[in-house]
């Protein structure tokens, strides 16, 4: 099967900002687009039947507007329509296996009305086995803009460091690279209890601990670097929680990145706290990328 980039469609705003987004970073990695649209009540297809009689017509009208729409603003990409008569979940799990990466819309903590952006997004989320891209609809998420003055833009990626986080650095510097935009890397960490005294913290403990986690995360980016000489790359490390630290660096970034673990085979799929406040507070699109 040829290399794509699937998106989900429901007729959303937010899904139709998701399908934009992805058109874009499907032309920039040359990869095919996919438009997926998911409802158990699709129908087979009739034979001659016409418009006012075909169950499907507004189904594949929301897929042929969108499909129009991009290939207008994207000529020599291609384009492909995909009505699936499956569960969304389901369907977009499969189509996440099957793709580069999976994009879809998203409304943070508002409410929820959409078949694709409520509690499955979430589930595919924390399920996919592919990196799987969440964007809202709003300006930025029409593709990655020219930070506006004051802006940091650029894409940002939190690290934890305390296990192998190549999947997770792959993607955000493949993402950077394609773009030929920056690249930040945040590492967050609380204050540990040891560096507190009576009368407050002691500094000197934690300029120790801060130092330490800046030649790990050095040490983590190093080859990478090697790797993508084209990238400029910023690191930091804040003390502060790792899920504040990341959500604040975020902030005017036109991509946040964020890992998750595969789930064991005995424990249910979850995302971790990093990836929650990421998914539900980051103003910008969010990709959420499993690592072992």
């Amino acid at each position: 099967m040829e290399p794509a980039l699937t998106v989900g469609l429901d007729g959303s705003p937010e899904s139709l900002a998701a399908a934009r987004w992805a058109a874009d970073e499907a032309e920039r990695r040359k990869l095919t687009l996919r438009l997926l649209h998911a409802w158990p009540l699709l129908v087979p297809e009739p034979a001659h039947a016409p418009s006012e009689v075909d169950q499907n017509y507004w189904a594949k009208r929301l897929v042929h507007n969108a499909r129009t729409e991009l290939q207008a603003h994207h000529p020599g990409l291609t384009v492909i329509g995909n009505l699936v008569a499956d569960d969304a979940e389901d369907a977009l799990l499969q189509a996440a296996s099957e793709s580069e990466m999976l994009v879809l819309g998203s409304r943070g903590l508002t409410p929820v009305e959409s078949y694709f952006l409520g509690d499955i997004s979430m589930i595919v989320v924390a399920r996919a086995e592919q990196p799987v891209v969440l964007v809202r609809a709003d300006k930025r998420a029409e593709g990655f803009s020219t930070p506006e003055s004051g802006s940091a833009g650029g894409v940002v990626v939190g690290l934890k460091l305390r296990a192998p986080c190549d999947d997770l650095l792959e993607f955000a510097f493949t993402t950077a690279a394609a773009r030929g935009v920056p690249l930040r890397a945040v590492h967050g960490l609380s204050t540990p209890l040891h560096a507190y005294t009576p009368w407050g913290v002691d500094h000197t403990v934690t300029q120790e601990i801060v130092q330490d986690a800046r030649n790990h995360l050095g040490q983590a980016l190093r080859p990478w670097r090697e790797k993508f000489p084209g990238v400029d790359v910023a690191d930091t490390t804040r003390l502060d929680s790792p899920a504040r630290a990341v959500v604040g660096a975020a902030e005017g970034a036109d991509l946040l990145v964020v890992g998750r673990h595969r789930h064991h085979p005995n424990l249910g799929p979850r995302l971790g706290p990093v990836a929650q406040a990421a998914v539900h507070h980051a103003r910008c699109p969010v990709a959420v990328v499993p690592h072992d």
